[in-house]
């Protein structure tokens, strides 16, 4: 974790407030803040509600009567949305008997992200950079906040946070695509061209590769986008499923000066697969003799990325980099789970085949790219400053209907630079990009806070709602002779004691604990006297509405000799992104409470450890918004700045 900065921050020893953790989560665990601070709250929370009205402007929520029940439950779907279409499902199954919550207006339109990239409306899922622009290209149904005829939005931003809303980039209007334009990659040429592979599913739900290109390169908006007259230009092999067939990555160019593209299958329904295809000119393709990889019992493999990094390095690599002292990173968000996995291994040039560093950990059943709630992630090169770029795609946990009633659903996490964690040799790490603190204001720091065993502490800050948090965290005292914990991994969650652990903050809560959201690590002991720790998220008691995927993430992760704890955490409304050891585990949550909002929302240390006390230190950055908006076509200013680049 990068070393505290001390540049306008305000510094803060806060007087102790040691309440005890839940033991269950239907017990309240803390006393309501008295008399000031209630005021103060309210009176916040009525400012950001005029604020948050005035400023995001958004439209009228559609009503959606007839996917509301009279009793206020919701009519679904029995099968969940995607997977009549042959991809995976895009709704909440495991919420089809639960009662609707009555969410208000006002607890919608907090749920709306500040600073993550989200359209304006409705429903979203080759990302690249030229000519001065970023360029986000997205799976987007400009019909409905629900899966369904898939698109390709178009967004660009010049910092990867402010977002200017482009025209719809393709639309399913050919045979090959009619049933949805989806997943696809950019490759760059040296020679300056844009190719764009993506998957169409035709008239007959055929998932086939389809080729495009910018009508106009000289157009740094990249506006129209031209199909290719031949497409598709690559079909299912013989033995593959018509329907799992899907998501062409970034091309790299092979020693022989032939380009190569991998794309997602399975074989006998259970074995997940990356199919290499050759190519000199992208229109015509040859399958390759055996597979780039594959792994037994991962199911349908789709959204693969490959891409190499530098082993002893600080910058990412372009995909075709190939040579000593680099390793190449194999990823696949696996169908059958919802989870994207990756390892880090060897290719061999010349049979294109990828071998794990260690088959214990190979694709789908080792290291995950996010722990949480997280899918469909890619990678670009931005070779602008010469890094790795990862975005992933966030679904909503809440229903179809809500969904529909307040208009729109999912949204993309902050871009994260990858690199490979040499001190390690075995995790990748992800940070979000250095361009996110531009939306940095005011910073409070603490620092040396004990957090006594069974305690909480309520850090006071403000406004909770918006925040870029980082957190070190050092065990004061170690137990010796100290036995095996009998918790495992995160356990049911920060209410599961143990010896050295959960501690961690406690995000979007109110005041008395009703609604919170831990994110924590938990060192256990091991029979051979080691610990053992992982990094978790607990949504648990995110919030009290039934209708609502409320789980508890993490994994484990390495913590070195030389390194405290530490964490960061993005919070933005309803999504929380958590970076642990400078990012070799990561978690991303959705939370949609119905009292921790506004003015309401807090920030606090916990320590539920049963035999140890932590000191803490933290700084704590307020984050503005972003704006994202459409593209102000009409403005001269803007017009001139992209004629100038």
């Amino acid at each position: 974790m990068p070393k505290m900065e001390a540049s306008s921050s305000t510094s803060h020893d806060p007087a102790l407030f040691h309440a005890p953790l839940l033991h269950h989560p239907r017990r309240r665990s803390s006393r309501p803040l008295k008399g000031f601070a209630v005021i103060i709250g309210s009176v916040v929370f009525l400012l950001s509600l005029v604020i948050l009205i005035v400023n995001q402007s958004p439209e009228p929520l559609a009503s959606n009567p007839s996917s509301v029940t009279e009793a206020g439950s919701y009519s679904m779907a029995a099968q969940p949305r995607g997977i009549a279409e042959g991809v995976s499902a895009k709704s909440n199954p495991s919420l089809f008997d639960k009662v609707g919550f009555n969410w208000t207006n006002a607890m919608f339109y907090w749920q709306r992200t500040a600073y993550h990239f989200q359209p304006q409306k409705n429903w979203m899922n080759g990302p690249l950079y030229h000519k001065g622009w970023y360029h986000l290209f997205y799976q987007y149904n400009p019909d409905s906040a629900i899966w369904g005829n898939i698109t390709w939005g178009h967004a660009v931003s010049k910092d990867l946070i402010h977002w200017f809303y482009l025209p719809l980039a393709m639309v399913p209007d050919q045979w090959y695509d009619i049933n949805g334009c989806w997943t696809g990659s950019a490759t760059l040429l040296p020679d300056g061209r844009i190719v764009m592979l993506y998957t169409g599913s035709t008239n007959d739900s055929v998932q086939v590769q389809n080729l495009a290109y910018p009508a106009n390169l000289s157009d740094p908006l990249l506006l129209q986008w031209l199909k290719y007259p031949g497409n598709p230009v690559v079909v299912p092999p013989t033995g593959i499923e018509d329907e799992e067939f899907r998501d062409p990555t970034t091309a790299w160019l092979g020693p022989d000066g032939s380009w190569r593209i991998a794309v997602g299958t399975r074989f006998n329904t259970t074995i997940g697969t990356a199919l290499v295809f050759q190519t000199t000119n992208f229109s015509d393709y040859e399958l390759l003799d055996g597979v780039l990889h594959a792994v037994p019992g991962t199911g349908m493999w789709e959204c693969v990325d490959f891409y190499p990094v530098a082993i002893n390095g600080s910058v990412g690599l372009d995909t075709t980099a190939l040579g000593p002292g680099i390793k190449h990173v194999l990823k696949a968000s696996l169908d059958d789970t919802k989870v994207d996995h990756y390892a880090i291994g060897t290719y061999d040039m010349i049979t294109d085949k990828w071998t794990p560093d260690n088959p214990e950990e190979d694709v789908g059943i080792g290291l995950k790219v996010d722990y949480g709630r997280y899918y469909a992630s890619k990678t670009f090169f931005d070779q602008s400053k010469q890094r790795r770029i990862l975005y992933g795609w966030v679904n909503e946990t809440d229903s179809e209907a809500d969904d529909l009633e307040k208009g729109w659903a999912s949204i993309q996490t902050i871009p994260r630079s990858v690199l490979y964690d040499n001190k390690t040799g075995t995790h990748l790490l992800q940070w979000p990009v250095e361009e996110v603190e531009s939306l940095r204001l005011n910073a409070t720091v603490f620092k040396d806070v004990v957090v006594e065993a069974g305690s909480v502490v309520p850090l006071d800050i403000g406004t909770a709602t918006q925040l870029d948090i980082l957190a070190e965290f050092e065990i004061e005292t170690l137990v010796l002779n100290s036995t095996e914990d009998e918790v495992s991994d995160c356990g049911d969650g920060a209410v599961d004691r143990s010896t050295y652990g959960p501690f961690g903050v406690l995000v979007i809560a109110d005041d008395s604990l009703s609604e919170l959201t831990p994110i924590y690590f938990r060192p256990l002991n091991t029979s051979d006297g080691s610990l053992e720790t992982y990094f978790c998220a607990d949504e648990t008691r995110s919030s009290k509405a039934p209708d609502v995927t409320k789980r508890v993430y993490g994994g484990k992760i390495p913590v070195l000799d030389d390194e405290n704890y530490n964490m960061r955490v993005l919070v933005d409304h309803s999504v929380v992104e958590s970076f642990g050891e400078g990012g070799r585990t990561v978690i991303t949550s959705r939370v949609y409470p119905t009292e921790a909002i506004y003015g309401a929302a807090r920030l606090f240390l916990f320590n539920n450890a049963s035999g140890v006390n932590v000191k803490a230190t933290l700084k704590i950055w307020e984050m503005n918004s972003a704006f994202i908006r459409p593209f102000p076509f009409e403005e001269t200013l803007f017009q001139e700045m992209v004629a100038s680049t």
